[in-house]
């Protein structure tokens, strides 16, 4: 035998479970995010919002 024997394909929801947890950490990272950043946001719209 030249290749290694590989056993039926049991991978098939696989690539789905991985982009879902690849949704969900962009998720997590967007909400830390937004939670660190929520003050400078808020006053950087103020400050465009009183120039209007």
């Amino acid at each position: 035998m030249t290749g290694s024997a590989r056993p039926p394909s049991t991978e098939s929801g696989q690539g789905l479970v991985e982009y879902g947890l690849i949704v969900a950490l962009i998720a997590i990272v967007t909400l830390v995010a937004l939670l660190f950043l929520s003050s400078q946001i808020s006053s950087i719209l103020s400050a465009i919002a009183d120039q209007i």
